[in-house]
């Protein structure tokens, strides 16, 4: 590099020092690259730079450098402005757009007091960010001076990057403890919702509120759970057209019991012609019928709910409107937020985790469309608004909601066996099987289950998977192997992850249902297995 006087070894100690205590960091990642085939350039940049501390490696080629950043990481670059050509220009872009979002790879360029080279550096590698030019003859305590801010500056970046492998671990270790609680939470759950089914249709007060109570924590796991997977993209679409009109006509004939158990009066207001979109039909649901439960949260009784869904300018809208609490102009802004919720006792007292919001914006963004809230201030009602593409000319496909009809084979006697570990579960599920025809018999662990199924060969097995000893998809594995096609199981869990799903059926079972029991569900499959041929 033209050095102008000898190495020193008196500029600021080891760089090592300078990177924060908590980094655990590989060599490559404290090391330099020098690109300098002229002269001795590299050799001696390199004896300088290793006699202050410095790791440092020389580069026979541009191709060579690249490889190495990619494979190995490094620290800094150290090139001399006549290996930037074109080419090499080119390569190194390409390069540096594969480095991580939290990489500002330091280079520093050698260059001559004027030239060619010096401008198309400038002009390409400067647009990229973290390029320092050192004009030649290069003093080495200027060459040094500059080698320990590049370092310490990779150093935050490396601090940057331990960051984010934290917060990615975090992430991973909340979705595992959210699956976990989950599960827990959907076995009680599940309980609960049979003995409120083995009750009735009673309109008694008392069991209006256990059904309320019940829907509403269970709209509480799912909201908890799907938090984590939506907000970080791992929720799969199932997207189809679909008819707004109709998606929002159905959602809130569902939710107008809730609206009039709390002495609001919930109105659609929508046109007879279809709005078609593209969407999940699931996951749109969902949006909407958070924003409607949201507004009955939040309007005292005696209130109004309008929604209007439109077609305006190319997009389909749904507006939901209500005469509440209103939201003031600060809370206005974060209403989005995971976990945002208004100060007071209001807020606090109506319920809910502040992620209801965060979920209908992650569901839409996800739809290609948007969601805005406004209020005129607290105490005078709040306005959300859906907006979705218009699916231009598509042809509508809805699935009728209604279960296809069924003819049910003659013997409703047919035998079930219910392996589940949760007593409460256990004893519900079998109680309502009996009481509508079904001969079922039960077992409170894997292995007592296999033993049953095997000296019973019942025609369908529900089988939780959390069981003790052998858990749910050996159990599905050992009893397939057993007893062949003509059996059918349905796995029982409060695991709903996609993932989970895909392992059930991959173990052998024929449906994976997730906590709390859908008993109708339940016997509408068993009606359909008992109208179905056994295998020859």
């Amino acid at each position: 590099m033209h050095l102008s006087d000898p190495p020193r070894n008196d500029v600021d100690g080891d760089a090592r020092s300078h990177g924060p205590a908590s980094l655990q960091l590989s060599l490559a990642d404290e090391r330099f690259l020098v690109l300098a085939p002229t002269g001795r350039d590299a050799v001696l940049t390199c004896t300088l730079l290793s006699k202050n501390g410095l790791d440092c490696q020389v580069c026979h080629s541009i191709e060579e450098l690249c490889e190495r950043v990619r494979e190995e990481g490094v620290a800094t670059l150290l090139l001399a402005e006549e290996t930037l050509t074109r080419s090499a220009l080119s390569q190194l872009q390409g390069m540096l757009n594969q480095q991580g979002s939290w990489s500002d790879l330091p280079i520093l360029v050698f260059t001559g007091e004027n030239g060619l080279a010096r401008s198309r550096a400038a002009t390409t590698l400067g647009a990229l960010g973290n390029v320092t030019f050192l004009d030649r003859p290069v003093r080495p305590v200027t060459m040094v001076s500059a080698a320990r801010a590049a370092l310490r500056a990779r150093h935050r970046q490396y601090a940057a990057r331990a960051e984010l492998i934290r917060q990615d671990r975090a992430l991973r270790v909340r979705d595992e403890f959210l699956a976990m609680l989950g599960h827990e939470l959907r076995n009680p759950l599940s309980a609960i919702a049979m003995a409120i089914t083995a009750m009735g249709e009673s309109d008694a007060r008392e069991v209006r509120i256990l059904r309320r109570q019940s829907e509403h924590l269970t709209r509480l796991v799912d909201d908890l759970l799907d938090v984590s997977r939506v907000t970080t993209g791992k929720a799969v679409l199932q997207t189809r057209t679909l008819d707004l009109v109709e998606l929002v006509s159905g959602c809130l004939q569902a939710l107008q019991g809730s609206a009039r158990d709390h002495g609001l009066a919930l109105a659609l207001d929508a046109p007879s012609s279809p709005i078609l979109v593209d969407g999940d039909p699931v996951r749109l649901e969902q949006a909407v019928a958070n924003l409607v439960t949201n507004a009955v949260k939040y309007t005292p009784r005696g209130g109004h709910i309008d929604v209007r869904v439109e077609a305006v300018a190319g997009e389909a809208l749904v507006r939901i409107q209500d005469d509440g609490v209103g939201i003031d102009g600060e809370m206005l802004g974060r209403v989005f937020e995971l976990f945002a919720q208004a100060e007071g006792s209001l807020a606090r007292a109506s319920g809910g985790m502040g992620i209801g919001l965060t979920l209908v914006r992650s569901l839409v963004e996800q739809h290609g469309g948007r969601v805005e809230a406004a209020s005129p201030g607290l105490g005078k009602g709040s306005t959300f608004t859906i907006r979705l593409p218009i699916c231009e000319g598509a042809v509508v496909s809805i699935e009728s909601a209604s279960p296809p009809s069924l003819h049910a084979g003659a013997d409703r006697g047919r035998d079930v066996l219910v392996i589940e570990d949760n007593a409460d579960s256990r004893e519900m599920l079998v109680s309502l099987l009996e009481r509508d025809g079904y001969q079922v018999y039960e077992a409170g662990d894997g292995p007592e289950g296999i033993e049953q199924a095997i000296a019973r060969r019942p025609r369908a097995l529900l089988i939780d998977i959390g069981l003790p000893g052998v858990d749910g998809y050996q159990v599905a594995k050992t009893i397939r192997a057993a007893l062949g096609a003509d059996v059918f199981m349905v796995a029982l869990t409060g695991y709903g992850q996609p993932d989970d799903k895909a392992r059930a059926l991959a173990a052998g079972f024929d449906v994976h249902f997730t906590k709390p029991v859908d008993l109708k569900a339940i016997k509408l499959l068993l009606n359909q297995v008992e109208a179905r041929p056994l295998a020859q």
